[in-house]
């Protein structure tokens, strides 16, 4: 594959679908989204293949995970299409306006940002969320998937490709697949076509596309997300808040894998919430205070708390205070998504 032919012919593209309307963009979602539904057994067959292959190779069981695209991800995908078309346009929105002088005026006005170029590691699902969002926003998009998916990859972007190019305003190379690592380091390079790199995966992915290209990066790391549950939080809500938080998909980076629990409210919340998580084959580390609460949890080192499990595995602390939890995500965490569960609204707004 040429790879600088791949991005003339983006840049071409971006230039058309920057121009298309809001009717027409949301018309190719929604195509999309019935075209995934019509071929739904031929794609969870093709990802049967990716899923075996990474079974044999010795994957690990999040990134088998990750990669696996059952019945309720394949649903998430179709609806996220549907929600999205019925979102707002995002381009041409004034967000703000001022009077310079008499006659002259300044707006600043939303509008596509041109070529994206969207690395992703293992989940195949992301390839739709990302073109999705690309086309909406009236970008084109170059896509890199990791080769653990590549036949589902291939088949995902094929689908997109063409179901937009029956739409006379979004070009079929609106969406672009390339699949080696060779082509991946060469797209690195070129930042005279590529506008924005998005790297959605590993702290080391995102570290090296940070390391080894001019292009600008708009990308977070690690996902070390936590949940304090304060003193005033609701036990009902909170068990549900918590049990979603970790078991509904532990596998992607806003999962949490620190739980943070008042002093004060601790025994009451923590067996309760230990019970659901043993349901769902969760396994607990604690600290002391924890452990003295919950026998059965393993021991949590300082190591726990600065780990992104991607599983089913979850530490918890007992704190004194929301000063304690908030020095402890400081400390620990990535600030990627952190949560608190209470119904003190003060607490909440610090």
């Amino acid at each position: 594959m040429d790879i600088l032919d791949v991005t003339r012919r983006a840049r071409a593209a971006a230039l058309r679908i920057s121009n298309a309307s809001a009717e027409t963009k949301d018309r190719a979602l929604l195509s999309i989204a019935e075209k995934i539904e019509r071929e739904r057994p031929q794609l969870e067959q093709v990802n049967t293949v990716d899923v075996d292959a990474a079974v044999k190779a010795g994957l690990a069981a999040p990134l088998i995970k990750r990669l696996k695209l059952d019945t309720s991800k394949v649903n998430d995908m179709t609806k996220g299409l549907r929600s999205l078309a019925a979102l707002e346009d995002p381009v041409g929105r004034t967000l703000l306006a001022t009077e310079m002088d008499e006659g002259l005026e300044l707006y600043k006005v939303t509008c596509p940002i041109g070529v994206i170029g969207a690395i992703f590691e293992s989940r195949p699902d992301a390839l739709v969320q990302i073109a999705s969002l690309c086309l909406k926003s009236g970008n084109a998009v170059i896509l890199k998937g990791g080769s653990e998916a590549s036949e589902t990859n291939r088949f995902l972007a094929g689908l997109i490709r063409e179901t937009i190019k029956r739409f006379d305003e979004i070009p079929e190379d609106s969406v672009q697949l390339i699949e080696t690592r060779e082509d991946f380091r060469s797209l690195l390079k070129l930042d005279g076509y590529i506008d924005l790199l998005i790297p959605r995966g590993s702290s080391s992915l995102v570290k090296y596309v940070r390391e080894n290209s001019k292009i600008p990066v708009l990308g977070h790391t690690e996902g070390i997300c936590h949940e304090y549950v304060d003193a005033y939080a609701d036990l009902e809500m909170a068990v549900e808040i918590c049990y979603d938080a970790k078991v509904q998909y532990p596998a992607v980076c806003n999962a949490m894998e620190t739980l943070l629990v008042h002093k004060n409210i601790a025994g009451a919340f923590l067996p309760r919430m230990a019970e659901r998580y043993k349901e769902a084959g969760v396994e607990l580390r604690g600290d002391a205070r924890t452990r003295e609460i919950l026998p059965d949890a393993k021991e949590a080192t300082d190591e726990d708390w600065r780990t992104e499990y991607l599983d089913l595995v979850l530490s918890i602390r007992v704190v004194d205070s929301m000063e304690e939890a908030i020095e402890h995500i400081n400390r620990y965490g990535s600030h990627h998504t952190d949560g608190i569960v209470t119904q003190n609204r003060e607490n909440a707004r610090d």
